[in-house]
């Protein structure tokens, strides 16, 4: 990469006068900025700066760039500011092993509409997600729009592409009142309180096991923190930020896991490793002592994610107002409704029936 992208340069006294100091393509530049009795250091600083953007500018508008050249040199650079580490690794690994390997060396105004939405189809085709092929469609109409923003191209080739119907969907299932009875009683005392927060609280795992004990009160659990890949971050956004209600039967076995655990410190873990100074594994709590107890109970098919749908499911089935589960779960009522939730035929008939009693009535 040049030493002109992103440099600040600087500046020096030198006989009286600030010279301004930078590069360009690898070879070192200076200019005579004024007269120190008339100039500010901070003045100087602000008149190179100006020579380098200047610079920069006209630079960059001359420049052919190339697919993967604008993506690590400008896409990434400037968008990785906004996105959390763990997003931030999730969309530069995605951009790289499926844009850039495709696109990387052909240049910016050489692609089409057409041969992107190409690219979709044959990715769908290839068994990748829905959920994969529609992030790429976005990723890039949002390299795109910034490749126009910067006028490096006159139109955005991928802002009509849609996600192909062929992406294939999983399967949203959702536990019933039997499955969870079930869940819980297979389960260890540890592990059942782990679910029980994903089911009955409707926390997500990396909020479980980044609880401590300070987070707790006497009817909820404030969610300032998770757990992702083992790293300790803050919640997935804004809003899940919040103040989780606690049923009172939670509360009782919350306390009764705390009367015999080892450390129980307001810093302390509420569900530690071995070593009691780090919190547990994720993965190692679920495919050691959950998932195989749940498959041998038939629940084989169930997961976390299942766990928080039904935690919305079932508060729904319940007549429990939306914005109050949204609020619970630490999402928007959008989501709750159209992602999480899930509504049986069984809780559609009343409603099918109640229509068709009000059509007919004599």
């Amino acid at each position: 990469m040049r030493k002109s992208r992103y440099q600040k340069g600087s500046v020096k006294k030198q006989r009286g006068r600030w010279v301004g100091l930078w590069w360009d393509n690898n070879s070192h530049r200076s200019r005579v900025l004024g007269l120190v009795k008339d100039m500010t250091k901070s003045e100087a600083r602000e008149a190179v700066g100006k020579i380098i953007a200047e610079m920069e500018e006209k630079r960059q508008g001359n420049r052919i760039w190339r697919f993967g050249e604008f993506v690590s040199e400008v896409y990434l650079p400037y968008y990785g500011r906004k996105w959390k580490a763990s997003t931030r690794v999730n969309n530069m690994n995605r951009v790289a092993i499926h844009l850039v390997e495709t696109f990387g060396a052909r240049e910016l105004t050489s692609l089409r509409r057409d041969e992107l939405q190409d690219f979709l189809d044959g990715k769908a085709q290839a068994g990748l997600s829905f959920s994969t092929v529609d992030h790429l469609r976005w990723d890039l109409k949002q390299i795109f729009d910034m490749a126009l923003a910067e006028g490096h191209i006159v139109r955005n080739p991928a802002s009509l592409l849609f996600t192909p119907r062929e992406a294939s969907r999983s399967e949203r299932r959702v536990m019933g009142v039997e499955d969870v009875k079930k869940c819980f009683g297979v389960l260890g005392q540890r592990e059942r309180l782990v679910v029980k927060l994903a089911i009955l609280a409707g926390m997500r795992p990396g909020e479980i096991f980044a609880l401590t004990w300070d987070r707790l009160t006497a009817t909820s659990v404030d969610i300032r923190q998770r757990i992702y890949r083992g790293i300790i971050d803050t919640p997935k956004s804004s809003l899940s930020v919040r103040q989780a209600a606690l049923p009172e039967g939670l509360l009782k076995e919350i306390e009764a896991w705390r009367a015999i655990s080892l450390v129980t410190n307001d810093g302390a873990w509420v569900f530690p490793s071995e070593k009691l100074s780090t919190p547990m594994s994720k993965d190692n709590c679920w495919n050691r002592n959950i998932k195989p107890k749940l498959a041998k109970a038939g629940l084989s098919w169930a997961n976390f994610q299942v766990m928080r749908r039904t935690h919305s499911t079932l508060m729904g089935d319940l007549g429990i107002d939306g914005k109050l589960v949204a609020d619970q779960c630490g999402h928007t009522l959008d989501v709750n409704q159209n992602v999480y939730r899930q509504t049986s035929v069984a809780s559609r008939l009343p409603a099918v029936n109640k229509l068709e009693e009000k059509l007919f009535i004599m």
